[in-house]
């Protein structure tokens, strides 16, 4: 099989333990197990009596009826829980749902800058992919225009990161009214992936699964509920496709177990805590973020709308991978470079999640692509508060291009 390396994680995968700072996470600063039993106010009380009357079994092939009903309250409309399918995060939810929906041959529109594997799957699995792209003039929002340009009467799915991954950019409602309106003209799906809620605004987010009934929903308790180390995630979709992804599934993973189970449900049973912890985290280093940028010449940024990811621009003439070697080196800082993506994955992603506010991460990009508007180099990382900030001070400005 011809797949290309994700390169974020191959990077982490030898930097990651070496780091004093590791900003390079996309968690909105994970939980400790502490502070998860603190959540219910009464010292975990409420996840150790289910837990306690628990054999550690397999437990629920397809996650236990309490997280079915857990995971429909984040919806507006009523979800049948045998549309639910627990799976082994975000990532393996989308493995699923391409691995089953796609087929060589098959033409794939895919939202671009986004998470690698929404197109790069399609591609491994012979699809025709080709790119909506996000453009910076647009305020990073897609043009509905330029997706009637591109469906054809075959296309068979659609893919969007909602909020986006790495530009911070939400859909609003009219927008995907409109993307289900373009998908239904041609039969075609809509694999959405939503494990970065917005924060700002929570209210007025609408997920694909409550406007499209061909839609395949995807979402974890990684990122926006702090807690990755559980590796649950989960798929929304209609009754057909759910009994299609059962197939794949089952040979693919038996199931997420018991203890990772009750921990999940656990979360989303207190979530408002989660998200009231995290809205605070999250606009302090929005903050801290945003001062950094006006008084910086070399950055600027279109300030995502309360999501902890966002594109972050700045011109300085080095290397990128030598910047973020030398950063960890000398100041224990971990960043990640964008030349470690696929080349049309190459942007810069800054994730303001972190705990303490003044590390925060910065994905380095450099597009290759021509028709792209991020095809500019930037080629350098910062961070608010801390070292990267001393190094970008060092680059006498007149070297600037």
């Amino acid at each position: 099989m011809d797949i290309k390396t994700i390169g974020v994680e191959d990077w982490l995968n030898v930097w990651e333990k070496s780091a004093t700072y590791d900003i390079a996470q996309s968690t909105i600063a994970s939980m400790t197990m502490g502070e998860i039993l603190q959540l219910d106010g009464q010292a975990g009380a409420t996840f150790y009596d289910r837990l306690n009357q628990e054999k550690m079994n397999y437990g629920w092939i397809e996650g236990s009826p309490e997280f079915k009903a857990e995971v429909a309250k984040l919806y507006r409309t009523e979800i049948d829980p045998d549309c639910i399918l627990q799976t082994n995060g975000t990532t393996g939810a989308n493995l699923m749902a391409l691995m089953q929906l796609v087929e060589p041959g098959d033409h794939v529109i895919a939202e671009y800058p986004t998470y690698q594997p929404l197109y790069e799957i399609p591609r491994t699995l012979g699809a025709e992919v080709e790119y909506w792209h996000l453009r910076e003039e647009n305020g990073w929002n897609p043009s509905i225009d330029e997706l009637k340009e591109l469906v054809r009467p075959d296309t068979k799915l659609i893919c969007i990161n909602n909020a986006s991954n790495p530009l911070g950019a939400v859909l609003d409602r009219e927008t995907l009214e409109q993307i289900v309106e373009i998908a239904q003209s041609v039969g075609a799906y809509v694999l959405s992936d939503e494990v970065y809620l917005p924060l700002e605004n929570t209210e007025n987010f609408w997920s694909m699964a409550d406007l499209y009934d061909k839609a395949v929903v995807t979402n974890s308790i990684s990122k926006t509920y702090s807690v990755p180390g559980a590796r649950i995630g989960w798929t929304v979709s209609n009754r057909e496709l759910a009994d299609k992804f059962r197939v794949y599934r089952d040979y693919t993973m038996i199931c997420c177990g018991e203890f990772n189970d009750a921990l999940a449900t656990y979360i989303l049973q207190n979530r408002e805590a989660v998200l009231e912890r995290n809205r605070e985290i999250v606009f302090r280093n929005l903050r801290i973020a945003q001062e950094w940028i006006d008084n910086e010449p070399r950055v600027t940024w279109q300030a995502p709308k309360g999501v902890s990811v966002a594109y972050i621009q700045w011109d300085i003439p080095t290397d990128d991978e030598e910047f973020c070697i030398k950063l960890l080196k000398e100041e224990g800082v971990l960043l990640v470079p964008g030349c470690e993506g696929s080349a049309e994955e190459a942007v810069a992603k800054f994730l303001v999640g972190e705990k303490q506010g003044d590390p925060t991460l910065l994905e380095i990009g450099r597009e290759e692509d021509p028709d792209d508007p991020m095809a500019c180099m930037h080629d350098c990382a910062k961070c608010s508060g801390c070292g990267p900030s001393e190094l970008l001070k060092s680059i006498p400005v007149e070297e600037v291009k």
